[in-house]
């Protein structure tokens, strides 16, 4: 193995209200958990409520981390990505598609989040890799979070 090459962590991201990945690892007893009630999320493609076998046994055997967030955080994200700083290129993406971003810049803001911070390695030499599967899947809704302000992270 090249010894330039770093251990590689893999984190999860679940919306609060539907956190079933995030449920079911933390349970560490190999059932699945299952949320009901009010799992409406503008984090649409993660609103489940229920996790999916193959995914479960894909992230319970590879995954490091798996974290739970507000809706806030998803939002920050479409923020973040739609409005970029200097060269950084624009990238449209929706709620369930940015929430991963808005987590990396609340962890790396956040002084609260140090213990998080540190034990997934997120140090100066750290590099990120965020997968976003979605643009603007709602238009409308797209508008009121990043125009708007809808969720603010603050």
């Amino acid at each position: 193995m090249n010894e330039s090459i770093k251990a590689v962590h893999l984190a999860h991201t679940d919306g609060a209200r539907a956190d079933c990945i995030y449920r079911t690892a933390a349970a560490n007893d190999g059932a699945p958990r299952i949320v009901t009630g009010e799992i409406n999320s503008i984090m649409a493609g993660l609103s489940c409520g229920e996790p999916s076998p193959i995914a479960w046994e894909i992230l319970r055997d590879h995954a490091d981390h798996f974290v739970s967030v507000p809706e806030w955080v998803a939002a920050k994200g479409m923020r973040i990505l739609g409005n970029p700083l200097d060269d950084d290129p624009r990238v449209v993406s929706g709620e369930s598609g940015a929430v991963t971003t808005g987590l990396v810049a609340e962890l790396m803001q956040n002084a609260s989040l140090d213990y998080l911070r540190d034990r997934i390695g997120l140090g100066k030499d750290a590099r990120l890799l965020c997968i976003s599967t979605e643009g603007d899947t709602d238009r409308t809704n797209y508008r009121r979070v990043v125009w708007d302000g809808l969720y603010p992270s603050f």
